[in-house]
C-alpha cells in the first residue's frame, strides 16, 4: 500500500523533533557547548558543567541517540566528542537565534557583566586589528587541551587558573586580550580581572575559537 503524504510528513517531523528533544535540556547544550571546544571523558564534562557523573552519562546518552554526539573508549574512560562540525555550526545558529529573539537573554548577560565592573568585550574584528599591529598578546584561557584542538594564530596558552603563577610570561607594556568559549564564557572575565589588578591593559574577547572558525578565519592546532 502506497505511504499517505500524512504518514510521510508525521514520520519526518517525527525525525526533526528527535533533535530538538535532545536539545530541550540546559545541561545538554552546555555539554555540546564544552564539546564543541574539544573531546572529552564523561568525568571531565562533568566537572565542568557541575553534574554528577551519572547525570552527565545519562544526557550524553540522550545527545547519542540523537546522533549529536559519538563516543570512543580510551583505556578505562570514554571520551566523548561532537558527531560533526555541523553541530557546533547548529550549536551558534541557536544561539544567534536565542540572542536575536529573547531580550532576557540581554537582559542577564548585562546585569552579570555590570556586576562584574562591566568588562566590556572586545570584537573580533578589532582584535585583528590589534594583533596585526603587533601592540597585542591574545591570550588562551582555556583548559591546555581546549587549545591544543584549535586556538587563535599567535594565542599564547595560559589556563585561567594558571595565570597568577605564570604571569611573568606575559610581555610587560603590552595590551593583554583575553578570549576563552565565547560571550558567555568567564574565564577570560576573571582573567582580565585579574590582570588589570595586577596594572595589564587587559580586554575581553567576546567570540570564541568556533565563533572565529565560523567567520572562516584561520585557526591553529598543537599535536600534543
Amino acid at each position: 500500500m502506497t505511504t499517505s503524504h500524512r504518514h510521510f510528513k508525521d514520520a519526518i517531523y517525527e525525525q526533526f523533533a528527535r533533535v530538538g528533544k535532545a536539545l530541550s535540556a540546559p545541561k545538554r547544550l552546555e555539554l555540546l557547548d564544552l564539546l564543541s571546544q574539544s573531546p572529552r571523558t564523561v568525568e571531565a564534562l562533568a566537572e565542568q558543567a557541575a553534574l554528577s557523573v551519572a547525570n552527565a552519562s545519562q544526557h550524553l546518552q540522550v545527545l547519542r541517540a540523537a546522533r549529536l554526539v559519538e563516543a570512543d573508549k580510551k583505556g578505562l574512560y570514554v571520551e566523548y566528542r561532537l558527531a560533526d562540525v555541523e553541530v557546533s555550526r547548529f550549536f551558534l545558529s541557536l544561539r544567534g537565534l536565542a540572542e536575536a529573539r529573547l531580550a532576557e537573554l540581554s537582559q542577564v548577560t548585562r546585569e552579570y557583566f555590570e556586576e562584574r565592573g562591566g568588562v566590556e568585550g572586545v570584537g573580533g574584528d578589532e582584535l585583528l586589528r590589534r594583533v596585526r599591529s603587533g601592540k597585542v598578546t591574545v591570550l588562551d584561557v582555556r583548559p591546555a587541551e581546549e587549545y591544543r584542538a584549535g586556538h587563535l594564530p599567535g594565542a599564547l596558552s595560559i589556563p585561567v587558573g594558571e595565570l597568577k603563577a605564570r604571569l611573568k610570561e606575559l610581555p610587560k607594556g603590552r595590551e593583554v586580550v583575553a578570549y576563552c568559549r565565547g560571550p558567555y564564557c568567564v574565564m577570560a572575565l576573571e582573567a582580565v580581572e585579574f590582570l588589570r589588578e595586577k596594572g595589564f591593559e587587559a580586554h575581553r574577547l567576546e567570540q570564541g575559537v568556533n565563533d572565529w572558525r565560523a567567520r572562516g578565519w584561520r585557526v591553529e592546532h598543537t599535536v600534543a
